[in-house]
């Protein structure tokens, strides 16, 4: 069945369609449609589950914790400083090894307020133990969402998961998306059965106790190690989705990168952008191509080198920057291609902070670069789409 739904709307859809017990939430723009809407099904006799107000965002994760502690299949939503406001829990969460599902409409982080969309807020929390997925559009919203569930929930993982949609782009636009049957996902999901200890009154257990140094360290390992297992799951989901829903997600999704000289890569709604003006560009004879990142965390380093490794210029193209280096992509694909022998050359484009419109124009600016680097030295860290000359006057330099 099609329908004609937001962003926001295709998370709420995938937790209903999950069966999700408990959704604690507190309301943050641009993600409020979520627990709105899932406050609407349960008041309508639609989802049966328990919806969990609370004071605030650091409330609602300690509400999934506590909720997905006891056994059952837990999501929320947030963004930006909601998520900021989450942090020290995230790590917790991860590391009583919790399947936790949260939408995350992926906002940028004040100061100054900004509503709008950047991958700032996920990104800061990329080193918390959550995987991490980012959609292009709504029905990716709706099928990782899903997917989210079976691979954190899969005992070989046991981690909580982040689905980013960008803020406005998609969490409130309205596209068509092909909604499955609820037999279909019950069937591609299974009743949730907690492969841990969970909190019973009846047999009363300890979660998340004092880890002495002579423990800690092995418990970090564990989660490094079910990150790691993480990557075969996730090719097991989505195979098995793609057999049973026939749309396929993959890690990395490459494009036209057989013959190409230079690729960008993307995350998120900017991909489908790309992928026209790609178009654009073979049609003049250009050797370009694209990778989609579909899995920031667990990094999909196996899949990257492949695409990446016969490109003489990689363009990154992100919306988020770590101050003090450059965008959080580019410095984990030159980490991934560090000790290898044949590596192309990776160049860094930051676009689109705070909602700034990516477009054609933006996009020929990367590649005027990336042509560029394809012969003579470039800078490492582009900044495309910015009023250099005032904020160089505003600081007093030249």
């Amino acid at each position: 069945m099609k329908a004609m739904i937001r962003g926001n709307e295709s998370i709420a859809y995938a937790f209903k369609l999950a069966r999700v017990q408990v959704v604690p939430a507190y309301p943050i723009t641009p993600s409020t449609l979520v627990p709105e809407k899932i406050s609407e099904f349960i008041a309508n006799g639609e989802m049966k589950a328990e919806f969990v107000p609370v004071e605030s965002e650091h409330s609602a994760i300690s509400a999934a914790i506590g909720a997905s502690a006891r056994g059952v299949r837990v999501g929320t939503a947030t963004a930006s400083q909601g998520l900021a406001l989450m942090h020290e829990v995230l790590f917790i969460a991860s590391g009583m090894r919790l399947p936790i599902v949260m939408g995350i409409g992926n906002r940028a982080l004040s100061a100054p307020i900004n509503i709008w969309c950047d991958h700032q807020d996920s990104m800061s929390q990329r080193d918390t133990g959550w995987m991490q997925f980012y959609g292009e559009n709504n029905q990716e919203g709706l099928d990782l969402g899903i997917m989210a569930f079976k691979i954190a929930e899969d005992k070989r993982v046991l981690l909580p998961a982040m689905v980013g949609l960008d803020a406005f782009v998609l969490t409130h636009t309205v596209e068509p998306v092909d909604m499955p049957e609820q037999s279909e996902v019950d069937d591609f999901l299974g009743e949730f059965k907690p492969n841990y200890v969970t909190l019973d009154p009846n047999k009363p257990a300890t979660l998340g106790s004092f880890g002495f140094p002579e423990h800690y360290t092995e418990f970090r390992f564990a989660q490094w190690v079910a990150m790691e297992q993480a990557k075969k799951v996730i090719d097991e989901v989505f195979e098995e989705f793609e057999k049973k829903f026939g749309r396929k997600y993959r890690k990395v999704m490459p494009e036209h990168t057989e013959d190409a000289d230079i690729i960008f890569v993307t995350m998120g709604s900017m991909s489908g952008t790309m992928r026209e003006y790609i178009k654009k560009l073979r049609a003049q004879g250009k050797k370009v191509g694209m990778v989609k990142i579909t899995v920031f965390r667990p990094f999909p380093k196996e899949e990257l080198i492949e695409a990446l490794q016969n490109a003489k210029v990689v363009a990154v193209v992100e919306r988020n920057i770590s101050m003090g280096f450059a965008g959080a992509v580019y410095g984990e694909l030159a980490a991934t291609f560090a000790n290898k022998s044949k590596k192309p050359k990776f160049v860094d484009f930051i676009v689109g902070l705070g909602g700034r419109d990516i477009t054609f124009n933006t996009l020929e600016s990367v590649y005027k670069v990336a042509e560029k680097a394809l012969t003579q030295d470039v800078d490492d860290v582009n900044w495309i789409d910015v009023n250099k000359e005032a904020v160089y006057k505003s600081e007093g330099l030249q």
